[in-house]
């Protein structure tokens, strides 16, 4: 058995360590600090951070564009829950993954596990079908469970199955008339990872 610590933990050992080398990790966190001060002042801030960090990525235009759109889409569909006694986050996770399944055929685990991901964000790894998509599964399901006005897990499970039937008859459609599937194994990671969308990105 050996000593563990969470990367809090690490972070904060590193604050208490008086050598010099530690000095350039003390300055960008005090760095990392101030910019999430600024960003609490001006939420503005944090997006253009996320785009800035997406473009270093090489994500094109287009692609972060659909991805912002996508959170947005996200985030109203959380509040509705959050204001209709979904509390718990893994009541989020499972109504997540239920809808994610109805539309694309495949749990969040196993579209990761296709897209070779283990911790990385599976969304920042989609192409911008797979967002579109998912943002379409979602939307339909915050519509759907507003207009029954559903309330706790129950309700809410089922406006999650219908609405993603709606997105997935969609995507079979799309799928039979181009002949190339919406889910994929492409991912941003380093080529060497595997199959890239890299420099074809939508």
């Amino acid at each position: 058995m050996t000593d563990v610590a969470d990367a809090e933990t690490l972070l904060r050992l590193i604050q208490s360590v008086p050598s010099p080398k530690a000095e350039p990790i003390k300055i960008w966190l005090a760095k990392v600090g101030y910019e999430r001060m600024q960003e609490i002042a001006d939420p503005t801030r944090s997006l253009d951070r996320a785009r800035e960090n997406w473009q270093k990525h090489g994500r094109s235009n287009k692609w972060i564009q659909q991805r912002m759109m996508g959170q947005e889409t996200r985030n109203k569909l959380t509040d509705y829950w959050s204001e209709h006694e979904i509390k718990k986050s893994e009541e989020f996770a499972i109504l997540t993954n239920i809808i994610h399944q109805e539309w694309s055929s495949v749990t969040v685990k196993e579209h990761k596990d296709i897209k070779n991901l283990h911790t990385q964000n599976l969304r920042d790894h989609m192409s911008e079908a797979e967002l579109i998509f998912t943002a379409l599964a979602e939307l339909s399901t915050r519509q759907i469970a507003e207009s029954m006005e559903a309330i706790g897990m129950p309700e809410n499970e089922l406006a999650g199955r219908s609405d993603g039937n709606i997105a997935k008859k969609a995507r079979v459609e799309l799928e039979e008339k181009t002949g190339k599937k919406v889910v994929t194994g492409e991912n941003y990671l380093p080529p060497k990872n595997g199959k890239t969308l890299g420099g074809n990105d939508p």
